[in-house]
């Protein structure tokens, strides 16, 4: 941790013995040092968040790919077998992925899956940043745990300057985006009468759609606090407000 330490009254007198090292060459410590001095900002993601895209954007790219690709990817199409077969069950629990909707030329399933594309395209450019740029630290994000708990979802990659602002920008706008699209897909179906998925039992409705559908309304929903919180922090402190305290986990901070 970045800490003031107090000096004695009397310093001893300096080692003025020449070393071998020059003193225009600043050591590796050092220069780590300059680049994680007190109050300055950097964008250090909850490694949870990390793995959330890395599980979801295959899953979406699956699902779009089923997508775009109708009535191909369908039951009775040349792409079902092997990769979209779990998608003749599901389209009969939702419609919109079904024949029902296919037939009726319902424009909002591909109209979502556009929109998956870019979101990918967004979160791709996003993980780019992360791993092009990110340095090793002990710096600890807003949504990171702390140093102390360690474990595997301890966080030890952080991103600082002007990349680091537009990483944080970029996941906070995509994640808005994530929420957004899956608040419209429930609503559609509330304000639809629940047209498409009324049909299902209690169960059924439960396990095969609420349950996974509601993992792209709290997961993303958890970055957005993450990443707003950091873009938050970051113009308080380029707007001259108060500095977080030395307690605060969006500061780049060393030992």
């Amino acid at each position: 941790m970045v800490s003031t330490r107090g000096h004695p009254k009397e310093f001893p007198e300096p080692d003025l013995t020449p070393t071998k090292s020059s003193p225009s060459t600043p050591s590796k410590s050092s220069r780590s040092s300059r680049g994680a001095r007190k109050g300055q900002w950097s964008h250090t993601p909850s490694n949870l968040a990390i793995i959330w895209l890395f599980v979801s954007l295959p899953l979406v790219a699956w699902d779009t790919g089923y997508v775009m690709l109708r009535p191909l990817t369908m039951p009775g199409g040349s792409l079902h077998w092997p990769l979209y077969v779990p998608y003749d069950l599901y389209g009969r629990v939702d419609y919109i992925y079904g024949w029902k909707a296919f037939h009726a030329h319902n424009g909002f399933t591909s109209a979502q899956g556009m929109l998956n594309i870019i979101e990918s395209l967004i979160y791709g450019y996003y993980l780019y940043i992360l791993f092009a740029y990110g340095k090793q630290s002990k710096a600890q994000g807003h949504g990171a745990p702390k140093a102390s708990s360690g474990g595997f979802l301890g966080q030890q990659r952080y991103v600082d300057g002007k990349m680091g602002a537009l990483a944080v920008l970029i996941a906070y706008s995509a994640a808005l985006m994530t929420v957004s699209k899956t608040v419209l897909y429930w609503l559609n179906e509330y304000y639809s009468g629940f047209e498409n998925i009324g049909h299902n039992s209690a169960t059924d409705l439960i396990f095969l759609w609420i349950l996974p559908n509601g993992a792209w309304l709290v997961l993303p929903s958890y970055m957005i606090y993450v990443s707003g919180s950091e873009i938050l922090q970051g113009l308080t402190i380029v707007g001259g407000g108060a500095a977080p305290s030395s307690d605060d986990t969006s500061l780049v901070k060393t030992e």
